[in-house]
Order: structure tokens, then C-alpha cells, then sequence
């Protein structure tokens, strides 16, 4: 055990990119936390990875470990995604505990208090599952459309407006880093299968700075989230390929039962046309995916490191 003599350490990894803004007004609240934790004689280990951030997020950071020297900052040499610094984090959590919390302040850091509560009354996985959302029309609408995919083809119990952050016990430390490069960590962590302990929340509006969660980043996450979970997409192009090859069949079938009664038909170049540009793009659309399976293998034998670091304070 960690922090005050004889007392749990709660691990917050904190990854920050172009949070210059909002990582003072976090820090104070984290702070709050501190004392709140103490009181339960819980101590606190903080990690921020810094991910190759280009506005001034390192430079508050160094101010903030001057403030409070035990703070741990990690930094990267350049922006290796939400996911990969995440778990470099992980790597130097040293608590009895540990969870992952943005730093837009989107996700109240109060939450951390609640969880911490339930994880010292025997619960080893506390999910903060959000009820509402103050985002974009889009983005909900597209948020809707993932976690019902997910809960479709992954896994069919999974909170429909998704969770985040998650108090996770130390033992799902191993699990957590031997996971693969291109994975979704919230969905890996539920999959694992331990019983989680629900916390119901509204997540806030985003006051500082502007999301750098592009439409490309979010594909991306889709991608590895149902390609690194499920084979459903490969046995639905094997489906399909069933069914077309089926329906082939029978059209040929037609055709030559046509000709033996001696029954011409008019060649449709229209419709031929069609049927084969469909036929083709479905068939680029299937190589596509296969490649994308291909890849993440690839990726995971190159031995490739998920993150570099550059500095450690």
C-alpha cells in the first residue's frame, strides 16, 4: 500500500492533449479529492501523460508538480491517441487502485469520491455510466449508433450510453497492459467479466478549450472496437456471400430451364450493369475488412511500442 502510512492509494491517470485551460481548474479539483480520500485515510497517486499536446499543457503541468512535487507527469514525443497514453500511465500506477479520467472536466472528478467509497466496500469494478449527455446532435446521434452496435455485436449487456471513468482494482493492472495496441480499454475492461458496480451520471458540457475527438478518431475507435471483439463481420460477408451465390445459382437455373423449353431472353446491360457494380463494391467492401483483421495482426507482431517516452517528472 501507498500514500499515508497504512492507508489504500487510489491511481488517477490523467492523459492531457491541448488541455493548457482546463488542467488548472482539474488540479484544483483533484486536490478537493485529495483531501476527501484523506479523510477515508485513502491516499492519492496522480499521473498526467502528457500526448504530444502543442499548446501549453506541459508548461502548466511542470507548474503543477511544483505545486504538489509528488504528482507524476509523463511525456510523450508526440500524440499517440487517448488509448496508448492511457496505458503508458498505467504502466506507473503503483496504487491499490486505479481509473482513467479525461482532463476537459467533462467527467466530474467528484465521481472519484463515490467510486472509491463502493471499491473499499468490496466492489472491484465501479463504472460511472452516463445517463445524458450535454454534446452535439451528431454526436449523440453517432454515440447512440456505437453502443448500439456494441451491445449487438460485442457485448449485449453493455451500459447503452457507455461508462467513463471506471475504478478498477489493481488486479485488473496485468490485464489492462498486455491488452492489444488497437483497443478499446473501457469495452476490454467490461469485457474481462467482472460484476460492475453502477454510478449514474450526467456528463458535462465541454467549457474549455475544443475537443480534438475528430469524426476520423471516432471511425477508428469504432473499427477497433467491433474488429477487436468480434468475428460477426467476417461471418456476415461469409453470409452474404452464401446467399448471393444462392440467389446466382437459382437465376442460372432459371435461365437454362428457359432455354431447354427454348425461351430466349433480352440481354439487360442496365441491369447487368448494375448487379455487377453492386457485386463489386461489396466485394471491395469484404476486402476491406479482412485487411483490417490482417492489419491489427500485423501491428501486434511488428513489436512495435503503443507510445515513446520523452521525460518523466
Amino acid at each position: 500500500m501507498n500514500g499515508a502510512e497504512g492507508a489504500a492509494t487510489v491511481s488517477v491517470v490523467v492523459p492531457v492533449y491541448f488541455n493548457e485551460q482546463s488542467l488548472p481548474l482539474l488540479f484544483d479539483a483533484l486536490l478537493g479529492i485529495e483531501a476527501g480520500l484523506k479523510e477515508r485515510n485513502l491516499g492519492l497517486e496522480l499521473i498526467f501523460v502528457d500526448d504530444g499536446s502543442r499548446d501549453g499543457s506541459m508548461a502548466v503541468l511542470r507548474d503543477l508538480k511544483r505545486r504538489r512535487p509528488a504528482t507524476k507527469i509523463v511525456k510523450l514525443t508526440r500524440n499517440f491517441g487517448a488509448v496508448h497514453a492511457s496505458k503508458t500511465g498505467m504502466r506507473f500506477v503503483t496504487g491499490d487502485c486505479f481509473l482513467v479520467l479525461a482532463a476537459d472536466l467533462q467527467d466530474p472528478p467528484e465521481l472519484i469520491l463515490e467510486m472509491a467509497d463502493l471499491w473499499r466496500q468490496g466492489a472491484k469494478f465501479v463504472i460511472c455510466v452516463r445517463q445524458d449527455r450535454q454534446d452535439s446532435a451528431l454526436s449523440m446521434l453517432f454515440a447512440k449508433l456505437y453502443y448500439w452496435l456494441i451491445r449487438l455485436f460485442v457485448v449485449s449487456d453493455y451500459p447503452p450510453g457507455g461508462y467513463d471513468p471506471a475504478l478498477m482494482s489493481r488486479e485488473f493492472l496485468p490485464y489492462m497492459l498486455d491488452s492489444a495496441k488497437n483497443v478499446n480499454t473501457p469495452l476490454f475492461a467490461y469485457w474481462l467479466g467482472f460484476e460492475p458496480v453502477r454510478i449514474y451520471y450526467s456528463r458535462r458540457k465541454r467549457l474549455h478549450g475544443k475537443s480534438r475527438w475528430t469524426f476520423l478518431k471516432r471511425v477508428k475507435f469504432f473499427l477497433d472496437s467491433i474488429l477487436g471483439f468480434s468475428i460477426v463481420p467476417i461471418r456476415v460477408m461469409s453470409l452474404f456471400g452464401a446467399l448471393v451465390s444462392l440467389a446466382s445459382f437459382g437465376y442460372g437455373t432459371v435461365i437454362a430451364i428457359n432455354a431447354l423449353r427454348g425461351i430466349g431472353s433480352v440481354p439487360g446491360f442496365p441491369t447487368l450493369v448494375v448487379i455487377l457494380s453492386f457485386l463489386l463494391g461489396v466485394v471491395i467492401m469484404m476486402l476491406g475488412t479482412i485487411g483490417e483483421y490482417i492489419w491489427r495482426i500485423f501491428d501486434e507482431v511488428s513489436r512495435r511500442p503503443e507510445a515513446v517516452i520523452d521525460e518523466i517528472l
